[in-house]
């Protein structure tokens, strides 16, 4: 079996607001082989620059488009094409897009391998540690803090045992952040979880002493406070605070979230797998946070794919948990690109049982919403 083609597919509403909501475009990514079994990842990054990553042609042995250098190889050896993606990429491939491009394409690899051999990935990548996953709601904040207690409210009604709120309108005065958690933990009550994403607003200082007022409403953790180069930053918060830091969605690969966790030393390690190379490289990432003594959680705010994804990875690593979901249903891509909805049933998900990683494209809603510059 031969790779034939890779395809990068940028999916639009015709309509974007500008919020922090990745469920209004999205990047797929296709690889095609002469058997006819077809994979499907996904990248939640820059769209069309990781669009160019992947298509663009060769340039020198060290910078080429990623589908310039994988097609006619086997999709089965996952680790080498990796490697030579990393390798024959490394000039311009080292960080952030050309990884967040590898991720879709190790992705749709896994997703190939799993549907050659007739199994789930989390079964070849050796998985097996949760029947079901929890998962919590993930949401932004309410426009206001009683918006967010009725958002609380109605996610503790949909059966959540855990809920995370983020981003605007966090970080504008002291008064109206904790208002915003407060209200929260009203809106769930005493029993549930509460995350807190504040979306990179702050520095450490004024982190410490945030992390410290949110302490009286118990929450779990409190997620990228800071600029995610600022590692001596997480340090120093880390250490003052009881609450846990978690942080890592900004990292792309393992050697960045080495910086995360030796310089940092954040509590939670996130990865997201249409960033961080993919399965692959999350396998690795997971095992040096195990090593940290360190949990892994997933971030994923986009498809299903991505939620998919997560939850092969999730029940593959010994260091995990709960899984992010997104709760919120509406306009958005993530109800309708891909063929099969993944739905919590009393407060859990299913570990998927399908080869492959168990989702196929909705290619009407593909043809209806792909995007191409004018």
């Amino acid at each position: 079996m031969k790779i034939t083609n890779v395809e990068a597919i940028y999916l639009r509403l015709p309509q974007v607001k500008e919020q922090c909501d990745s469920g209004q475009d999205a990047l797929v990514v296709k690889v095609s082989t002469d058997s006819g079994i077809t994979g499907i990842g996904e990248v939640d990054s820059a769209p069309m620059a990781v669009k160019g990553a992947i298509e663009g042609p060769f340039s020198h042995t060290i910078t080429s488009g990623l589908r310039e250098l994988i097609i006619g190889e086997d999709p089965l050896e996952t680790e080498y094409l990796w490697h030579k993606m990393y390798r024959q990429n490394i000039y311009s491939g080292r960080r952030g897009i050309a990884i967040h491009a590898m991720s879709g394409i190790d992705m749709a690899l896994w997703d190939i391998k799993g549907k050659t051999l007739e199994q789930p990935v989390w079964k070849l990548l050796g998985g097996g540690f949760h029947k079901k996953i929890r998962p919590y709601a993930s949401s932004l904040f309410g426009a206001t803090p009683a918006k967010t207690r009725a958002r609380a409210r109605r996610f503790r009604d949909m059966g959540f045992t855990a809920v995370k709120f983020g981003w605007h309108p966090m970080g504008q005065d002291e008064k109206t952040d904790i208002a915003l958690v407060r209200e929260a933990r009203k809106g769930l009550g005493d029993d549930a979880d509460l995350m807190i994403d504040a979306g990179l607003v702050w520095d450490a200082k004024t982190a410490i002493q945030r992390a410290r007022a949110f302490s009286e409403y118990r929450i779990f953790w409190l997620e990228e406070p800071l600029l995610p180069d600022d590692y001596d930053g997480y340090r120093k918060l880390s250490e003052a605070v009881d609450v846990r830091i978690a942080a890592g969605e900004e990292e792309s690969e393992r050697r960045s979230y080495l910086e995360l966790m030796d310089r940092g030393k954040v509590d939670i390690v996130q990865v997201d797998l249409t960033r961080c190379g993919g399965f692959t490289e999350g396998m690795k990432i997971a095992s040096l946070a195990q090593d940290r003594g360190l949990p892994v959680v997933n971030h994923g705010f986009t498809t299903y794919i991505n939620v998919a994804a997560a939850l092969h990875y999730l029940n593959s690593i010994p260091n995990s948990f709960i899984l992010e979901f997104v709760a919120e249903q509406g306009t958005t891509l993530r109800d309708q690109i891909t063929k099969q909805r993944i739905v919590a049933k009393d407060g859990w998900l299913d570990i998927p049982q399908e080869p492959g990683l168990g989702v196929e494209l909705n290619e009407e809603a593909v043809a209806k919403y792909r995007w191409e510059p004018k």
